[in-house]
């Protein structure tokens, strides 16, 4: 019976980690704790067999709790699961140092959990085996001088049938034992092998590694937790194990030697690739299923927020496919859709995504494309059809009718996508098929208004008419207004307010972004050096720029001349970049950055955590605060995973000294959630929806009438 511990300061996550663990074994015995301290006492009496602990825990992290874990003999060998959030390897390195034995990524999946976790167990088992195996012989020879001098040789014959690579080293890195199984991997006689370099068996490299893990257990005297490791065999297969070093000591208790065992994991980790691999792909032509598809677009709608980065989806039915099947067979059939997978791979580009959904129906999820460039792709997605597909001494030929949607006019999120661009495909169907139809026109239709509201822009433009609505941005801890964001809004005459996501996208195309752009950050700041006359407090005003500006003028001194025209304190102002333009842009966005920092002009990065999020590049560019993408707010109080998200990315901001704010809170559970967790401030519809400025000023006095009474 196993003893599985799991420490998580998170009563969901230690309810959800010791179902998973008491699903390994019919008869695990699982405890689960809140508190390291509570652990630490529970382990003076009892040893596990396996701990998971989280690593980020406010009264101990991981690596404090597993060096005090580690400080214990009986548990020094014990195998650790360390949880994070964090990608980088600094965290890493501080659990593997203090004596983690490996690592899940949160959110974590169950698959890949249950399945470390029995492969820890059983070496664990496989030690314990081998511990009692040479304790027992030990007894036995004990009293018997000549079984005494037999003793090595037994005890060699004993490890000899564990199924594990078992070896012992001295300080210059030659072997003093090596057992049958390590042997027989290299091809060698055990014997031979003695007194030999460690690099003998498998090469300069991984001998390499190996003498320098060795030096550290020299050096500590304490063994290293289990780690993972990959080997090539004689015959250049690729072999995984999880191995572990532990000190031998003679009887003055000094470490003579480095013992090293080695249990082959190989088909596990295939099993897990395996696991992961059929939940996601299609099992007839490996493509990525409809599941991994709405993962993908999902990812893809956060990237292409704001204009940043348009794509389109295409559906693809074979017209008559049914045909084929009762002439020819299913066998025929699943061919032929094999091969229409082959042909539809051969027209991706690097980044897009092909996938089946099921049937006889296909998928392409083109990003980063233009509509003249989805035009195109479904051109040549129908053109494949009119080539015959050649198979069981058959030609066929088999024409496809395409669906085309694009983001955002055709859908803002990925259902509505699927489904617009399923509509478009039936519509391609009944007008005959072997053709391609967009959403609700076709491209001559769409080309029209589009030219058409390029017009309409350029007129807007010259007669300027855009509005700027404020949405109030709230200090956490005093719950008063600190500043606020402006958001454009298109007054057309026609119509009323229109939504950015109508024109912005557009405007990013035809450059007409820059003087768009330049209106807001000159009117922003114009309201803003009202507001210091008025006598309001100091109130920060946020303005998103685009990175088209960066790339097309000298943003610096843009703003430097605004600010002097407005009379706007520099310090009043916040820049909103986005996470995408930072990563694309980064030397020329570094020094623009620097010039506007040296002006006193804060720096923000909006939609953090849709991309990359990581440390390193953070510390890159001269930023101010972090503002947490409205996607990992919406279901924080019921979902782990986005609260992990969100912990991770204040836990990053403050360790950096940067402010974090979080953007679309529309609930008094998420603003008490987000101050549970550290969060500075918070913008949404629960304080307020983006507001005229007269209206926003008359809140602002408000508090500030208030705050003079009391």
């Amino acid at each position: 019976m196993s003893v599985i511990v799991i420490l998580d300061d998170r009563a969901t996550n230690r309810k959800i980690f010791a179902k998973l663990a008491a699903s390994i074994e019919a008869d695990a015995e699982v405890h689960s704790f809140g508190d390291p301290a509570d652990a630490l006492a529970w382990f003076e009496t009892r040893t596990p067999d396996l701990v998971v602990t989280d690593f980020k825990m406010p009264s101990m992290d991981g690596a404090a709790f597993i060096r005090r874990f580690r400080e214990r003999p009986q548990l020094q060998e014990v195998p650790v699961i360390v949880i994070t959030v964090y990608e980088e390897r600094e965290f890493r390195m501080q659990a593997l140092q203090a004596g983690a034995t490996d690592f899940l990524h949160s959110p974590v999946d169950h698959q890949e959990f249950i399945t470390r976790a029995r492969n820890l167990l059983k070496l664990r088992h496989q030690q314990l085996q081998l511990a009692n195996r040479a304790a027992g012989l030990e007894r036995k020879l004990e009293h018997s001088e000549e079984a005494l001098r037999n003793s090595s040789e037994r005890l060699a014959q004993v490890i000899d049938t564990v199924p594990a690579m078992i070896s012992a080293a001295d300080k210059n890195g030659r072997f003093l034992f090596v057992n049958a199984q390590q042997a027989a991997m290299a091809g060698l006689d055990p014997t031979a092998l003695v007194g030999k370099e460690v690099a003998t068996l498998f090469g300069e490299d991984h001998g390499g590694r190996s003498r320098a893990l060795d030096r550290k257990v020299f050096r500590t005297g304490k063994p290293l937790p289990s780690y993972e490791e990959a080997i090539t065999d004689r015959s250049g297969a690729r072999r995984v194990f999880l191995t572990t070093k532990s000190p031998l000591r003679d009887h003055a208790n000094g470490v003579i030697a480095v013992l090293t065992s080695s249990l082959e994991i190989t088909e596990h980790k295939r099993a897990e690739d395996h696991l992961l691999h059929m939940a996601q792909h299609d099992s007839l032509t490996g493509l990525p299923n409809r599941t991994l598809l709405s993962d993908l677009l999902r990812r893809e709608l956060v990237l292409a927020r704001r204009g940043d980065r348009p794509f389109a989806l295409h559906r693809i039915n074979p017209d008559a496919f049914k045909n084929v099947n009762d002439a020819l067979g299913h066998g025929a059939g699943d061919q032929l859709l094999k091969a229409i997978a082959e042909r539809l791979q051969s027209l991706a580009r690097e980044g897009d995504t092909v996938a089946r959904l099921g049937g006889d129906e296909f998928a392409v999820l083109q990003t980063n494309a233009t509509q003249e460039q989805a035009e195109q792709f479904a051109r040549s997605i129908v053109a494949i059809g009119s080539q015959p597909f050649g198979f069981a001494n058959e030609s066929v030929e088999v024409t496809a009718s395409v669906g085309v949607a694009v983001y955002p006019r055709d859908g803002m999120d990925e259902q509505e996508l699927l489904k617009n661009a399923e509509l478009a495909m039936y519509q391609a169907k009944g007008d005959g098929g072997n053709q391609f139809r967009f959403y609700a026109a076709d491209m001559h239709s769409r080309a029209r208004e589009a030219r058409a509201l390029d017009s309409r822009l350029r007129e807007a433009v010259s007669q300027s008419q855009f509005v700027l609505h404020y949405q109030p941005q709230i200090d956490l801890r005093s719950r008063r207004i600190i500043g606020a964001e402006a958001l454009v809004r298109w007054q057309a005459p026609e119509r009323g307010l229109i939504s950015p996501a109508e024109f912005l996208p557009r405007a990013e195309q035809t450059g007409l972004i820059l003087p768009i752009n330049e209106w807001v950050l000159r009117e922003a700041c114009r309201e803003a050096a009202s507001w210091q006359r008025r006598g309001l407090p100091p109130l920060r005003i946020g303005v998103n720029l685009s990175s088209v500006q960066f790339r097309k003028q000298s943003v610096p001194l843009l703003v430097a001349r605004i600010l002097a025209e407005t009379g706007l304190d520099p310090r009043r102002l916040d820049i909103e970049l986005t996470e995408s333009m930072l990563l694309e842009e980064t030397e020329s966005v570094v020094r623009d950055l620097q010039q506007l920092r040296e002006l006193g002009i804060g720096i923000s990065i909006d939609d953090f955590g849709t991309r990359y999020s990581s440390l390193t590049y953070v510390k890159h560019f001269p930023i101010d605060r972090l503002k947490i993408d409205q996607s990992f707010v919406r279901d924080l109080g019921s979902n782990p995973h986005d609260a992990a998200i969100v912990r991770a990315i204040v836990s990053l901001g403050h360790s950096l000294e940067l402010e974090v704010i979080a953007e679309g809170v529309e609930s008094a559970e998420q603003v008490a959630l987000l101050h549970a967790e550290g969060c500075d401030e918070v913008q949404g519809y629960f304080f307020g929806k983006p507001m005229p400025s007269g209206e926003f000023v008359a809140r602002a006095s408000g508090e500030q009438r208030l705050k003079r009474s009391a």
